[in-house]
């Protein structure tokens, strides 16, 4: 592949923007190559190379990128009648109320702008509605650029992850294992009058898609009841991606006192929500004392993609067919690591799939998992197959970078950059996409 014009934007974009990116996961080696434009489930980029597309703006475009006619009138009327008014519209109305209507967990609804701003501001109504100071955060979890969560360490010995950050601002944020029980059970015995919420993601989906062990969000759930703590599902990456229109919570059977939500909800253009109990919801200025506000927030174009996107899918096979293909990707890629590379470990579920270079594998592969790790007990796999952010840290992660993404491209399929990022299925891809991507797959391993 030539990509001469790749090679010439991006020495342009180091002399003006920093690191020559406007988000660090597209800087890529030797340099990004810069996309002209989408075409269903491909993107085409400034050299006139096509690939099949994976990364789908990291999430939230279920239908590609030429979604189905409904979305784009809708999109097209909305953004004729004027940009934005300062003043409230039907479309985030009715929005809402189709939230509200399937998603187990939320009563009411604040639209923001971004997954940062959403899980911001649910930390705030969590301290600002408890009393309370502390959050418990997963290790490995990942809530947006925000103060309270760009945290490492232990428990015991919390500090910031960037540089930027006060370490006062770490005290009070809790960091543990994620699919550790015992250890967040430890934090709540010592620390449970302070703890005003527990932040998690219902599937680790920025560090290589790593599922709870059955019984993991119970236990979280009982902790935050007997404690009076919230329970905070971070359904950025898996609303309306897993379990359909009830997302990852209604899969997994546990509901949350508050959800984020960003990605998907707001149909490719910038967005995020916080949405829970009403009498929580109800918090939020100007019904209540904990502030918040923003002028975008609730765009109408946003709103407008978003209800479409969501009303499309309840309509039509949409989650029936991304589902479908992602299980033939993660069956067809267990397969081939099973003849070239054991020690890898397949994981993702419903649309969203990736592979951890994982170190070990079992002296048998019978019974594994055979479309994505389950955390199943009696699956031989069990003991290797990542279970916390350290896990996938431990794998190959560089293996990934520096030589199969490359690999990949060269074959003509688009994967996210690094180890940890998830990697989407669309609506518009089809089985032949998919069988060249396997073919991608054996070629590359």
């Amino acid at each position: 592949m030539n990509h001469d014009r790749s090679r010439d934007l991006y020495d342009r974009a180091l002399s003006v923007l920093s690191g020559g990116v406007n988000s660090s996961v597209r800087a890529t080696r030797p340099y990004p190559f810069f996309v002209e434009r989408g075409d269903g489930g491909h993107v085409v980029d400034a050299d006139g190379n096509r690939y099949v597309d994976y990364v789908m703006g990291y999430g939230p475009l279920l239908y590609g990128h030429n979604p189905p006619e409904p979305i784009q009138a809708a999109i097209q009327k909305y953004a004729s009648a004027g940009p934005m008014y300062g003043a409230p519209t039907e479309i985030e109305v009715e929005h809402a109320e189709f939230v509200a209507r399937h998603v187990p967990s939320v009563e009411k609804i604040r639209f923001v702008n971004s997954g940062t701003e959403a899980t911001v501001s649910a930390v705030r109504l969590a301290r600002g509605t408890t009393g309370r100071d502390k959050i418990v955060v997963m290790q490995g979890g990942y809530h947006g650029a925000q103060e309270s969560t760009l945290v490492e360490g232990g428990p015991d010995n919390p500090r910031p992850s960037t540089s930027g950050i006060p370490e006062s601002f770490a005290e009070h944020t809790l960091p543990v294992p994620f699919n550790d029980p015992e250890a967040v059970a430890e934090v709540f015995e010592e620390h449970g009058d302070d703890i005003s919420a527990v932040l998690v993601e219902p599937i680790l989906a920025n560090m290589g898609i790593v599922a709870p062990v059955d019984g993991y969000h119970e236990t979280l759930r009982d902790l935050c009841d007997e404690h009076g703590s919230l329970l905070i599902f971070d359904e950025v990456i898996t609303g309306f991606r897993v379990g359909g229109l009830q997302c990852a919570q209604g899969k997994f059977g546990v509901t949350p006192d508050l959800t984020t939500f960003g990605k998907i909800i707001g149909g490719g253009f910038p967005v995020g929500a916080v949405g829970g109990r009403a009498e929580l919801v109800e918090q939020f200025t100007p019904a209540g004392d904990v502030f918040q506000s923003g002028t975008f927030s609730g765009h109408p174009v946003t709103m407008a993609a978003g209800h479409e996107y969501l009303k499309y899918a309840a309509e039509n096979d949409v989650y029936e067919h991304v589902n479908r293909l992602g299980e033939k990707l993660r069956r067809g890629i267990t397969d081939i690591c099973a003849d070239q590379a054991p020690e890898y470990t397949v994981v993702g579920t419903d649309s969203m799939f990736k592979t951890v270079f994982t170190r070990d594998a079992p002296q048998t592969l019978d019974g594994q998992c055979e479309a994505g790790c389950r955390q199943r007990v009696d699956c031989p796999r069990f003991d290797s197959c990542p279970k916390t952010g350290a896990d996938v840290a431990a794998a190959e992660t560089e293996r990934w970078e520096r030589i199969f993404w490359q690999e990949m491209k060269d074959r003509g399929v688009f994967l996210t950059a690094n180890q940890f990022e998830s990697q989407f299925v669309c609506y518009a891809h089809t089985d032949e996409d998919v069988e060249e991507t396997l073919e991608a797959y054996k070629e590359a391993l």
